[in-house]
């Protein structure tokens, strides 16, 4: 299989996935709106991701244009989801701490698990 389609298909899965996993699992007192703003955010990550770029406040700030409060309120309910996993790290000037993110491993690993099957059926 093409390197091209691999990735389109990796990126279908973990859109569905996502999808899934957060509007069948409603978070207790979240709206609908917070839901499909989390499944945007998720799909920001995941091209940040992909163009290794680090998952900080500020750089997600940086590329979406929200507020940092704005980032808070998407990012934690990913986070308590198990979607996200959170680090704290020095911030890029060396003092203070900064939170950074990534993708949760796990959710990764169903997604490769999943285009291992697709390649097989095919």
């Amino acid at each position: 299989m093409t390197r091209a389609l691999n990735l389109q298909w990796h990126s279908l899965a973990f859109s569905g996935f996502i999808f899934h996993e957060i509007v069948d699992n409603p978070l207790e007192g979240e709206t609908p709106q917070s839901r499909l703003k989390q499944i945007g955010m998720m799909s920001v990550l995941y091209i940040m991701h992909q163009g290794h770029q680090q998952l900080t406040l500020s750089n997600i700030v940086e590329i979406t244009g929200l507020t940092r409060t704005g980032v808070k309120e998407t990012i934690d309910p990913l986070v308590r989801r198990g979607l996200l996993t959170e680090k704290f790290v020095k911030n890029s000037m060396g003092r203070g701490k900064a939170r950074r993110f990534e993708i949760a491993p796990q959710i990764l690993e169903k997604i490769q698990s999943f285009q291992r099957d697709h390649v097989r059926e095919s």
